[in-house]
């Protein structure tokens, strides 16, 4: 029997930051080197992007479909981003995996990072940025989904998205990207490691014994043959 008995429910680990960060990039290559995390797959009502697929990347659904999940509280957090459209979180499926132990990672807006911190204390939340908004700009312009009006509006979004990483137990840089996905996943391991997780100790009766063995020889002064 181990030592101690840590808790077996999972972590959810909630990654955000502002636009153009690569948040979506550190999350695909997370999954690739840890295979104990279970991806919750957003739902949005903006249109498909170049190679996205429906139920891969997002479940894509129209405006009014939305709005009827939300109606039907079938939503753990949603917010109205850019271009008002709505972003979210389904609440199925994520109860049970962390129930099970098994990890979720959620990749979502800030707004609804901070909703799921009000009703997830313990979660664990991972603020990634770019290396400067000059970089922001060039991942935008070299991104071409937008046009010049909407790629302003973005950039004056992230500027001030990025005064809510206090909020966050954690932030990472994506300038490198190899570094940038350990630095995230050693987060998630040594969060597993945190004393709070503990929910008992245990003593078998052999240790008991050695344990007052050694704390009779130290009051006596007596040498301890090991």
């Amino acid at each position: 029997m181990d030592i101690i008995k840590t808790s077996g429910k999972g972590s959810l680990i909630v990654i955000s930051g502002p636009t153009c960060a690569g948040k979506g990039t550190i999350c695909k290559e997370l999954l690739k080197i840890n295979n104990h995390i279970w991806r919750s797959i957003s739902y949005t009502s903006r249109p498909m992007r170049g190679n996205e697929v429906n139920g891969v990347d997002y479940f894509f659904v129209t405006k009014e479909e939305f709005e009827d999940k939300i109606k039907n509280g079938e939503m753990l957090e949603y917010a109205q981003v850019h271009y008002n459209d709505y972003y979210g979180t389904p609440r199925e499926h994520i109860k049970e995996k962390l129930d099970s132990g098994i990890d979720v990672l959620l990749e979502i807006d800030i707004q609804g990072a901070i909703q799921i911190k009000e009703k997830v204390k313990e979660a664990i939340f991972i603020f990634i940025l770019a290396p400067s908004m000059e970089e922001i700009r060039n991942r935008l312009i070299k991104r071409g989904f937008e046009n010049n009006d909407q790629m302003i509006e973005r950039f004056k979004t992230a500027y001030r998205e990025i005064n809510e990483l206090t909020k966050y137990n954690y932030v990472v840089v994506n300038d490198d990207l190899d570094e940038a996905v350990n630095k995230v996943n050693s987060i998630i391991t040594s969060e597993k490691c945190r004393v709070d997780r503990i929910e008992d100790v245990y003593l078998s009766n052999e240790e008991e014994i050695i344990h007052e063995f050694l704390v009779d020889k130290v009051l006596k002064n007596e040498e301890i043959d090991i």
